[in-house]
């Protein structure tokens, strides 16, 4: 079998950092009203982010993800509950919480190594070190040849990790990717999923990441968050217990997996048919469940106020 190398053979990605942040989300809600009233899209929401653990959140789309996305960014006030980082209550974005969305953020009109020095120089900080840092960066990413061009000249998975090199200047103590690597193709997909284990496994970061998708779930978290239909909340929550660092080819035919796979797989399907029945069948086609004996071995599951 062949491994990478480890933490341990190489030099770190970034100063490193004493300890990162965890993050708790309190009961939270979230409600919209317009004209037509009000539409509630997170409803009794509780979970908790540990300090440098790899959550990833996984739910039928449309049901609310990427708005609990904006809600622990700061970029939007919840209705009701609290959540807080560090025990402190966010009340709005902070570099300290850096996020990656499904589209590019990168400018279009900035070189690759402009993008990825952009903080600093936003906040007048640009010193010889974090010139230094940049480099660094932009070199155990894969881009220290393409540090001269622009955006449009990259592949997709090299825009993602320009992002990902941009972010990581900003020394946040949570990463927060929703959805990050979809559209890529199947062979990048691929390489981003294990370059992004490996990365967080290094850095030692808090990560929470948002998918559809059952085998990105299982291959790169430590838990999962299984999510309900609109209103979103906590299901269940499963810790994976596979160990690091994970080569995909390698865990292809594991039992493990595929008992992993098909939970949720099963609990997926429950909750798009919720929300199939009440006439969003767009909701419920979007997770492309494929029929199967599935184990009904819950074992490993629990619900979140177990």
């Amino acid at each position: 079998m062949s491994v990478r190398a480890t933490s341990q053979d190489r030099e770190p990605l970034v100063r490193p950092a004493p300890k990162f942040a965890g993050l708790d989300v309190i009961d939270v809600e979230k409600t919209y009203r317009t004209g037509a009233g009000a539409h509630t899209v997170v409803k009794a929401c509780s979970f908790r982010l540990e300090p440098g653990s790899f959550t990833v959140m996984i739910g039928p789309s449309g049901a609310g993800k990427s708005t609990l996305v904006r809600l622990i960014a700061g970029f939007e006030p919840v209705t009701a509950g609290e959540i807080r980082m560090a025990g402190k209550p966010v009340r709005g974005p902070s570099r300290t919480r850096q996020v990656m969305f499904q589209e590019t953020a990168l400018f279009p009109w900035m070189t690759t190594h402009e993008n990825v020095a952009y903080g600093p120089k936003a906040r007048g900080e640009f010193t010889e070190g974090a010139r230094q840092i940049a480099a660094s960066l932009a070199e155990r990413m894969g881009l220290g040849r393409f540090h001269r061009l622009y955006p449009g000249q990259l592949s997709g998975g090299m825009q993602r990790r320009a992002e990902l090199a941009r972010a990581m200047m900003n020394e946040p103590d949570i990463m927060i990717l929703d959805e990050p690597f979809r559209g890529l193709d199947a062979m990048t997909k691929r390489l981003m999923l294990e370059y992004y284990g490996d990365f967080s496994q290094e850095s030692g970061r808090t990560n929470l990441f948002v998918t559809t998708d059952a085998d990105e779930a299982v291959f790169l978290a430590d838990r999962i968050l299984v999510m309900t239909g609109i209103p979103t909340r906590v299901r269940a929550v499963v810790e994976v217990g596979l160990p690091r660092p994970r080569r995909i080819a390698t865990l292809i035919d594991d039992e493990r997996v595929g008992r992993l796979k098909a939970e949720l797989l099963a609990m997926l399907h429950e909750e798009a048919a919720k929300t199939f029945t009440a006439g969003s069948r767009e909701t419920a086609g979007s997770i492309g469940v494929r029929g199967g004996n599935l184990s009904e071995d819950r074992s490993r599951w629990r619900r979140p106020d177990a």
